[in-house]
This record gives C-alpha cells, structure tokens and sequence, in this order.
C-alpha cells in the first residue's frame, strides 16, 4: 500500500512521522512523506521519500511580523495556505492509497481525499479532539475551564480550524472541479484519529469518539550516520552534566537578546548549559556555555540535568522520554498545553511566560526545577513507563484493522 503522510508547520511537526514512516515501511508499505521543502534532508537521512509542500515556515513566521496591519498579515496567511493546498492536492493526485494527515493539515487533506476516493485517517501530534476532561491545546488559557467550559473550549477550537482553512478549501474544492452544493468535510467527523501522545501524559478522554485513540509516542528516526560533534562530546565530558537551552523554532530574530538573557541566567543559577541556536539563531559565550545547531534529542537530552524549552510537541515528548526534568517556557499555539501538563505531570516547576521572560526568573526556575529531586524522580518514573510503549506499532495495527 501507498501511504502518504502530509504534514505543515515546524521541525517538531514533521519529525515524529519520520518514525511513523520508518515502522509503516518496515512492514512492507511504501511510504511518501509530504513536508516543507526546509525539511528534505531530515526526510532523507531517515531513509523515507521525501514530497516537497510549498511554502516555508519560517519566512510565514518573519513575514508576519513585518506585516504593518491584521489585513497584511492575514493576507500573508492566505497565500500561504493556497500554495500548501495545491501542493496537497497534488501529491494525492500523484498517487495514494492512504493519506495520513495531522491536525494543522487535516482540512486540506480530507478535501483532497475526497476528490480522489482516497481515504484519509487522522495522525494528530496533539490532543485536538473536544473533551470536557480539559481544555484544547492552543486555547488562550491552559487552566482548566469545568467540563463545560473545557467542552465548548474544545469544540471553538475545532471551528476556528475549520473557519482558518475554509478559503483554502473554497479554492482547492473549486480548482478539483468538486460539486458547488456539496458540503465541506467536517474535522469532527474524521476517524479513525491515531494520537502520538502517550496516555501516561495525556489519558484518553472518556467522552471521545469510538476509534479516536491515544497510541503512545511516535519517535523520531536518528539521522543515518550521524556522529555527535567532537565539540559537544568534549563539552559534555568536562564537568557536571549542563542543563539544555532551546527554543526551536519560535522567536527568528531575536537572537542577540535570548543569548544575553540565557547567559545571565546560567550565570545566576551557577550551572553549564548547551544552548541550541534554533531559528532564533541563539549563541554561546564563555567556558560554561556552548551553543549547537540541530542535535538529535534522544542522544544529548538524556546526558543533560535538565531541558528548558518552549514547551513543543515534540520537544515536550523527547524530555520525558529522556527522564530529565524540565523549565517549559511556552511560545504560542499548545505550547501552554504541554508546559501546563509538565508542571501537573510534577517534572518542571511552574511555567514561565516567554514574552515576560527574564533573566533572574528563569536562572530562578533552573535553580528551583534542578533542587527539587521529586521532579527528577517522577520524571525517571515516566520515562520508564513510556519506553515500554510502541506507539507507531499501535497506529500500524489501527491501520490495518481499519482499512
């Protein structure tokens, strides 16, 4: 069977399906994973075909910022979103017998795979179905609402999805000549939707739909060949395991201001740091600090004290797996999810915001999350329990059990 996995947005949104990918191809299917053209090289090295998807992620982000008005910027926005849905289009026209589609993606794909007679099942990264056990990730408050307030929350959510894409579905429906009176797929009635979260982290909701599942982590593949640099190995080797700094790919451009604020910060809590440069193009400085590009997570995190981040999917995900506590300092979109779930979870201290970011609160929070052993301990705990799970076996067998 033909599968095709399209995915939109970041690093952290296409790497997890590179794993995904690897398990369905080892059980004889061949797999085309659809992503940004940005990330050919991380489809490539692990061994996956690679589709490119117009647009670029990154210079959407840059460009919204520059953007002098809301209309300018939702402007920029919609020309995104028409190249991507003509990129979808055509790569199931090119051929599949199975489109797999995440949340951000998922109205573009389900338009195409019903011009096509291609099926279409849900991979999410995030917990987007509506559930009164809490509220969506991405809404503006990550506290819980009541099971009322967390349902109608949830099912918002889902509508201003549906309302972001309903241009670009408008076009695409036209341009693949489907029926005018013909309603639109509606994301609360895609199933089956496979979760690559761990029920450890988030229990499946009571109130979801049958053959909505939470399956366990799908993990990323390690690059073919890769070596750690001899830089960071030295680094690591000559003192106390550092704490991990990084923001992946939020804040492009504010390099120079993060790089200042982080040092003063390692200085404050008396502790040695690896700082990734991620798209905010961060740097090191002094012997205490050393600044890395693209490291794979499940290699250095677990040689790390603790991880501080933007609080990511997929960076959430690597420092449980890896057993080391965390400083989660939310950006945007779920991130406030997965740093509100940390804190609740008991392996990071509360979170901090990045826009109210400073110095002396985060050398605060480094200080306060490596003093604390229960967050250590139950962070161990976890990431035992995930390593006994197989997340992207269990999307194989729902699969083949679907179809």
């Amino acid at each position: 069977m033909r599968v095709l996995i399209v995915t939109i947005g970041s690093r952290g949104d296409v790497a997890p399906f590179t794993g995904l990918g690897q398990c369905l191809r080892e059980a004889g299917h061949e797999v085309v994973l659809a992503a940004h053209p940005p990330f050919a090289g991380l489809v490539g090295e692990s061994g996956l075909e690679h589709r490119p998807l117009p647009g670029d992620p990154q210079e959407l982000i840059l460009a919204r910022d520059r953007a002098g008005s809301p209309e300018e910027a939702r402007a920029v926005t919609k020309a995104f979103l028409d190249g991507f849905a003509d990129g979808v289009a055509t790569a199931v026209a090119d051929g599949a017998d199975l489109v797999l589609t995440p949340y951000g993606a998922a109205p573009l794909s389900l338009t195409a795979g019903a011009a096509f007679g291609v099926p279409v099942i849900g991979s999410y990264l995030v917990p987007a179905f509506a559930t009164g056990e809490f509220p969506p990730p991405g809404s503006p408050r990550a506290d819980d609402l009541g099971a009322a307030g967390n349902l109608a929350a949830g099912r918002a959510a889902l509508g201003r999805a549906q309302e972001l894409y309903a241009g670009a579905v408008a076009r695409m429906r036209t341009r693949l000549g489907m029926p005018a009176d013909a309603p639109p797929p509606q994301l609360s009635d895609l199933r089956p939707v496979f979760h690559g979260v761990s029920p450890l982290v988030v229990p499946r909701p009571a109130d979801w739909p049958e053959r909505v599942e939470m399956t366990g982590y799908w993990w990323p593949v390690r690059p073919r060949g890769w070596r750690p640099p001899a830089e960071l190995v030295d680094f690591l080797q000559a003192g106390r395991p550092p704490v991990f700094i990084g923001f992946g790919s939020m804040a492009p451009g504010q390099g120079e201001r993060l790089s200042a604020l982080v040092a003063s910060a390692v200085r404050r809590a008396r502790v040695r740091a690896v700082v990734q440069a991620g798209w905010a193009g961060m740097s090191g400085g002094g012997d205490q600090i050393l600044a890395i590009g693209d490291v794979p997570h499940d290699w250095l995190f677990p040689r790390t004290a603790a991880v501080v981040h933007h609080a990511g999917a997929g960076t959430t995900a690597a420092g449980l797996r890896a057993g080391v506590p965390a400083v989660p300092v939310p950006v945007m979109a779920d991130q406030p999810f997965w740093a509100a779930r940390l804190h609740r979870l008991g392996v990071a201290p509360r979170p901090l915001r990045f826009r109210e970011l400073t110095a002396e609160a985060l050398g605060a929070a480094i200080a306060a999350c490596l003093g604390d052993e229960n967050h250590r301990r139950r962070a161990a705990q976890l990431a035992r329990g995930l390593a006994a799970e197989d997340g992207a076996a269990a999307v194989l067998a729902g699969i083949e059990s679907a179809l």
